[in-house]
């Protein structure tokens, strides 16, 4: 008999975390009703107490997003709590996931806690959870490294006081998957009560064990899986959900549990997550790498001309990537380019449309043929921008190796033309110098990356920065174009309308 297995995806909380990443509401937003359209059950949508703009964030998720489950992260603590449902309190579903420290090597470095005091605050906080909402979850972290015996007595409180779903992580990444699964069991085994609720698991990366632990949980009773949209996180990561959902699917007839999961949305979760937090997917990683479905080998090609399944497990098109790859060109018309965003699976408004079309013949003057992956980047590039300040209006470049580089920049400034130039170290010094005199900032550069969308000479330049702001706030910048140093200008210019348009909301907030 098939059974429910429930996804809880936290990329929008534990993924944030990750080092270098930080996302706007507008960005958050984006992704979460992308992780609806996916079909996850509930979006951690964020950490409310920890900042106005995290609040901020997880309330315009909640008040937005529906069809999914919200929930907000909230310690032990009732001004927590309090935050979190102020947060959530407008959600379709609203869930506080609400957690503490079991192990004693938190408990004595971390909390300074006696273990009668957790279990006092863990009655509190879910009791105070429950007058806002049914739906409560409660954590215990560093649930693995915790003796077993205190983790069953404390689970057994948070039941007690109306816990619904029990979340067991190894919040350091050092379980193996034969000792989780045995862990998992004995914890099912060995806490009343815990048969009305669901079991979770949130598996860290650390020895990259994640999706292994996750599944071996599964098999041993965990009916909800934690994680992230292509693993990212603190440390090494989380769990990535696509290979936990694709293993589920390829092994269904072992597992028997099904999601609500629509599979064809996995690739552009992806591809949205790994442009928005500026961390690019690994050319070998598991089901949504760039050669995840590519064949070299000579071998392996005979076998995959005679049948695909000799070496893929999987068909790529489950996930979302499309075997069409026909190319269109210059002369391709408005038909034909709404058609093939159609089977990329991209729904676009009229007005959309039209600014990706300008955008596409913009690109198909300096680019002969233009093949899926250069239409994904168009439609990421022009659809899922924020309001913009600056824009670009033209670029001049003087560079050699008997010339000081020097940068002409034509800015316009909500609507007002500026030009400006500078001299650097080379000519993306020089136009980030340009732009810096432009608008009167100075940002620090964190990281510059240069990627080619496609192969060949003229294939799309995909710039993506990070500048740390005023704030002391990570910013992340994505340009793209046939010429690498005017994608570095529209990386540059994609960070300042970011700050621009997170710098607006402060202000109102101040205000009020």
């Amino acid at each position: 008999m098939t059974k429910r297995l429930y996804v809880f995806d936290t990329t929008l909380r534990d993924g944030e975390q990750s080092p270098g990443v930080s996302l706007n509401i507008h960005e958050k937003l984006q992704i979460a009703r992308q992780l609806a359209k996916l079909g996850v059950d509930i979006i951690e949508a964020g950490f409310p107490i920890a900042s106005p703009g995290d609040f901020r964030g997880v309330q315009a998720v909640a008040r937005e997003v529906r069809g999914v489950t919200v929930a907000a992260l909230a310690r032990a603590s009732f001004q927590d709590i309090d935050r979190a449902w102020e947060a959530i309190q407008d959600a379709e579903q609203p869930r506080i996931h609400t957690f503490i420290a079991t192990s004693d090597i938190h408990l004595k470095h971390k909390l300074r806690k006696s273990r009668e005091e957790v279990l006092e605050a863990t009655a509190a906080a879910v009791a105070r959870a429950k007058q806002y909402t049914s739906d409560v979850e409660f954590s215990a972290e560093d649930a693995y490294r915790s003796d077993i015996d205190f983790l069953c007595q404390v689970l057994g409180v948070a039941i007690k006081a109306g816990a619904t779903v029990l979340n067991v992580p190894d919040t350091v990444g050092y379980a193996t998957p034969d000792e989780f699964g045995a862990f998992i069991r004995k914890v099912c085994a060995n806490t009343p009560g815990i048969e009305n609720t669901i079991v979770s698991v949130h598996c860290h990366n650390d020895l990259g064990l994640a999706v292994a632990n996750s599944l071996a949980a599964v098999a041993n009773g965990a009916r909800q899986v934690e994680g992230t949209i292509n693993g990212i996180g603190e440390r090494a990561g989380n769990a990535a959900l696509e290979e936990v959902i694709m293993t589920l699917h390829t092994h269904r007839e072992r597992f028997q549990l099904e999601t609500r999961i629509v599979t064809e949305e996995i690739y552009r979760s992806s591809k949205l997550i790994s442009m928005l937090t500026g961390m690019p997917v690994q050319f070998n990683k598991a089901v949504v790498g760039k050669n995840a479905f590519l064949h070299e080998s000579g071998i392996h090609q005979d076998g995959m001309l005679k049948e695909r399944t000799t070496y893929e497990i999987m068909n790529p098109a489950m996930i979302g990537i499309t075997d069409t790859n026909l190319v269109l060109g210059k002369h391709s018309g408005r038909h034909a380019f709404r058609e093939r965003l159609t089977e990329l699976g991209y729904g676009l408004t009229a007005e959309e449309l039209d600014k990706a079309f300008v955008r596409f013949k913009e690109l198909a003057d300096t680019k002969k043929q233009i093949g899926n992956e250069d239409l994904e980047a168009i439609v990421e590039e022009q659809i899922r921008q924020i309001p913009v300040t600056y824009e670009l209006d033209y670029l001049h470049i003087f560079s050699g190796t008997t010339v000081k580089p020097t940068a002409v920049i034509g800015l316009l400034i909500d609507g007002e033309f500026l030009q400006e130039a500078a001299c650097g170290n080379g000519p993306v010094d020089a136009i980030f110098k340009a732009l810096e005199k432009a608008t009167n900032t100075r940002y620090d550069l964190v990281s510059y990356v240069i990627d080619a969308v496609t192969g060949g000479t003229d294939a799309l330049a995909n710039v993506t920065l990070k500048v740390s702001d005023p704030h002391q706030k990570v910013v992340t910048g994505r340009g793209m174009s046939t010429d690498v140093l005017e994608a570095s200008a529209r990386a540059y210019i994609n960070v300042l309308n970011k700050i621009r348009f997170d710098e607006k909301p402060r202000k109102q907030d101040l205000s009020t």
